[in-house]
């Protein structure tokens, strides 16, 4: 259901509707179906209205992966409430970083320390066995609240960028359905289908496969992070999937391990890739070791959830081809002024559609320099990202003119980085060098502790999978002109293959 005046929530309702004994949700732990997650989500909705969560408020839910997370993001819907999944790693400075952005009314966490710092901040804080027991004593049926419209925000999604802490984009039910009704016109999950879900709902591309599930009835399997190495084969073979969203390393260590194993293959019908391109060299690997399934190759920010999408097997046909853009929008390649350009020639990737969310929380100049103007009825997307348009509308990512980079399935700023890094008790300089071709991404610092001992101590600052694997000391950054950091120098004397001034010490 995703017509005029929908909202989130009614994917689940509808689906519990025409299927309420379909499999809905699992986590290897638990499952629900779909009529068990209609009425869950309005128990938790009806007890969190008892709490005093009202329209216009924000929920932070901090919880490992579980389907709990999706039962309160669609509880969350109903109250029209926006909810905020926030990574399980996200404690300690990261998470009162999102508490003092986002102020939510409440705050849901397994972490004392977490609900410590909320009630700190005069906010509300409960733990999920209490939330769950409430939500027992309620009444379903019950609907005494007032419902949100298509226009009001659903979540906030946080993503790194070139600011010192992340950001929350912000998503309206409008623009979150649209999304996700022009990506199932392409990818066509089906009721039959098993996803299974190795992302963080964190991510907005783990969380749209719970929402994809809804809206196509099919059964989500949620994972984690674990369950991505060696354990991958038979996890997929375990819950019989035949969708999985992937990034780069997923595809990865799947190829691997198929390659290295005789036993039986998953049954897959459609791999999907985003978060970074994955390489030809893995893409053949898949096609040789999964000959029954299809690979959706596809271009997204969080600010418009995904701008283009490959054909099934399109990059056979068009190599380094990311895609068309989403039925009912358009990508256009621009020029410095913001106007578009021919075919063929190379400008900022610019998005146009109902699915360009709203802006970002309380940043309006951010919001303004991203979204410099309007489109019709929408605001147009600059992302940031370079490339070029085919004459068959096709697009080409040619490369970032910033400082975001992919890692481990996370978007990554190195102005983040630093700045958590400049955190760190005997740090007296930071830079942060995005990964290349030949080298992962590296934090190069002034200070007197031992590479090893910053990089431990910067797990107090910033999330795990956003560290640097590789750190170098220095005894001085080279400087610019302007008395800024010069990353052009550090560069050349960092990477191997440059002469170095001094022995460095790195880990």
């Amino acid at each position: 259901m995703t017509g005029p005046g929908a909202l989130l929530h009614d994917l689940v309702d509808a689906t519990a509707r025409s299927r309420p004994d379909a499999p809905a949700l699992s986590d290897g732990r638990h499952s629900m179906t779909y009529g068990e997650l209609a009425t869950r989500s309005r128990q938790l909705a009806t007890a969190l209205h008892l709490l005093g969560m009202r329209r216009g408020d924000r929920m932070v839910i901090a919880l490992p992966t579980g389907v709990l997370v999706p039962a309160l993001a669609f509880a969350a819907s109903r109250l029209g409430v926006a909810f905020s999944i926030v990574h399980e790693q996200v404690r300690g400075v990261p998470l009162e970083h999102v508490l003092d952005d986002c102020r939510p009314a409440l705050l849901v966490s397994d972490d004392d320390g977490a609900l410590r710092a909320a009630r700190e901040r005069g906010l509300g804080g409960i733990a999920p066995m209490e939330l769950n027991a409430s939500a027992d004593r309620t009444d379903p049926r019950r609907d005494d609240r007032t419902g949100p419209l298509t226009v009001d925000p659903v979540c906030l999604i946080y993503t790194s960028g070139t600011t010192s802490a992340p950001k929350a984009v912000v998503s309206t039910h409008g623009q979150a359905l649209f999304a996700l009704s022009a990506i199932q016109s392409v990818l066509r999950y089906q009721p039959d289908d098993t996803v299974y879900c190795p992302l963080p709902l964190s991510f907005d591309y783990g969380l749209y496969q719970v929402f994809l599930g809804a809206l196509s009835g099919a059964h989500v399997w949620l994972g984690g992070a674990r369950e991505s190495g060696p354990a991958l084969v038979s996890r997929l073979l375990e819950c019989e999937a035949t969708v999985l969203p992937m990034v780069p390393s997923l595809g990865d260590s799947l190829a691997w391990l198929l390659r290295r194993t005789s036993g039986p293959r998953p049954p897959l019908r459609l791999l999907t890739n985003t978060g970074a391109a994955v390489s030809a060299v893995t893409l053949a690997a898949l096609r040789e070791t999964l000959p029954g399934a299809r690979i959706h190759l596809m271009f997204g920010l969080t600010e418009c959830k995904r701008a283009t999408i490959m054909p099934a097997d399109g990059d056979l046909d068009r190599p380094g081809s990311c895609g068309l853009p989403l039925p009912g929008t358009e990508v256009v390649a621009c020029d410095e002024n913001g106007d578009q350009l021919p075919p063929g020639e190379i400008g900022e990737l610019t998005v146009r559609g109902p699915n360009v969310m709203a802006g970002y929380w309380q940043r309006p100049d951010l919001t303004a320099s991203r979204f410099p103007r309007r489109h019709g009825l929408f605001p147009e997307l600059r992302t940031g990202d370079y490339g070029w348009i085919d004459t068959d509308g096709y697009v080409y990512f040619d490369g970032r003119r910033d400082d975001l980079y992919k890692q481990r399935g996370f978007r990554v700023s190195t102005t983040e980085v630093e700045a958590a890094a400049r955190r760190v008790p005997g740090v007296t300089g930071a830079v942060a060098l995005p990964p290349d071709d030949a080298h992962p991404a590296e934090l190069v610092v002034v200070t007197d502790l031992e590479p090893a001992q910053v990089l431990v101590q910067l797990r107090e600052q910033i999330e795990p999978a956003k560290i640097p694997p590789r750190c170098t000391v220095v005894a001085e950054l080279p400087l610019n002109g302007n008395g800024k950091a010069d990353r052009r120098a550090l560069t050349e004397r960092i990477r191997p293959g440059h002469n170095r001034s001094r022995p460095d010490q790195s880990v």
